[in-house]
């Protein structure tokens, strides 16, 4: 029965942190105004790098604010408000723009920091609760909170405070984002590791170059075709198919031989054209490799062309197996 009761509470308990949280959420949304506006304008003005701090769970949040804009686009680096008051301002300077998150705004290290920022000249700009605070007072721009109630039933953990935090910088990030058009190609220049960076690579970096393309002229037999199938590194199980210009006219695939081999002979001796696919899907080597995955799955296909960026000069091959390895 105890235990029934205990189960009981924590999940009330848990709802209602989630309540609060999102209540908060719900309630920057009138915050969003031209203060806002001036903070994203501010940012996307800088030339410098934005350099993020708060005490504590603040600070924590302020890191996290800072690995989202250094990684859209935004050079932005996390500073430690005790650090930068024993020397690490030197880190600073005028071009830059410190984003300084303080609940109260009054945390004593985050408030003696925007007075020794004022000598460097860098802009200064808070995330706190209230623009009269000291902290508001003393940046040059403020995006009040307004008040925020903690979702810990002592009411002092940092929890509400932290996901409106922690939110606000979100917005902050993709307003910029948006602002400076940041585009896919860009994301995935900083992020080569992991299964995003993965299906973020370009195709041309994992295609089949060389020697490894199944490449047949137009005109040749259907053993020439099947032979290059089976002889070709990798067993590709395709033909692709090219004009005397080494243009893409077409593909012949181990599917297509199946059909064939259901009749009462393979047509061996006949041109290769005269069975493959004509204008088929194909890729570019300067597209993203989660292009061709999509493709692939889309289209039910296990190969796929790869074209130069700017013509229909076959430069690869993609098979399916091939974002297998690159674990897609």
């Amino acid at each position: 029965m105890h235990m029934e009761v205990h189960r009981n509470t924590a999940r009330e308990r848990g709802l209602q942190v989630l309540k609060l949280e999102a209540e908060a959420i719900r309630t920057l949304q009138g915050r969003i105004d031209s203060s806002f506006e001036a903070a994203v304008e501010a940012i996307l003005a800088c030339t410098g790098r934005i350099v993020v701090s708060g005490m504590g769970k603040a600070g924590l949040i302020g890191q996290k604010i800072s690995a989202t804009l250094a990684s859209t686009g935004t050079p932005s680096l996390s500073l430690h408000p005790a650090e930068a008051l024993h020397g690490d301002l030197g880190r600073v300077r005028a071009e830059d723009l410190v984003l300084l998150l303080s609940k109260s705004g009054t945390t004593r290290e985050v408030v003696a920091m925007v007075a020794a920022l004022k000598p460097i000249g860098a802009t200064t700009l808070a995330i706190c609760e209230s623009a009269d605070s000291a902290l508001g007072q003393s940046c040059d721009l403020v995006l009040a909170m307004g008040p925020l109630s903690e979702a810990c039933p002592l009411g002092l953990a940092p929890t509400v405070t932290t996901t409106a935090m922690l939110a606000l910088g979100d917005a902050l990030a993709m307003a910029v984002l948006e602002g400076r058009d940041f585009t896919r190609e860009e994301f995935a220049s900083f992020h080569p590791a992991g299964s995003l960076g993965r299906s973020l690579m370009r195709i041309g970096d994992i295609m089949r170059k060389g020697k490894q393309i199944p490449l047949i002229t137009i005109g040749a037999q259907m053993r020439e075709a099947i032979s290059v199938m089976t002889e070709t590194p990798g067993r590709p199980g395709a033909a692709i198919v090219v004009n005397p210009d080494g243009g893409l006219a077409g593909i012949f695939t181990d599917g297509d031989l199946r059909r064939l081999a259901g009749t009462d002979a393979l047509p061996l001796g006949e041109p290769v054209d005269a069975h493959m696919a004509c204008d088929p899907s194909f890729v570019r080597e300067d597209q993203l490799v989660g292009d061709a995955l999509h493709l692939i799955k889309d289209s039910h296909l296990d190969q796929l062309p790869v074209l130069a960026c700017d013509s229909k000069l076959v430069v690869g091959l993609v098979d399916v197996q091939d974002l297998l390895e690159v674990r897609l």
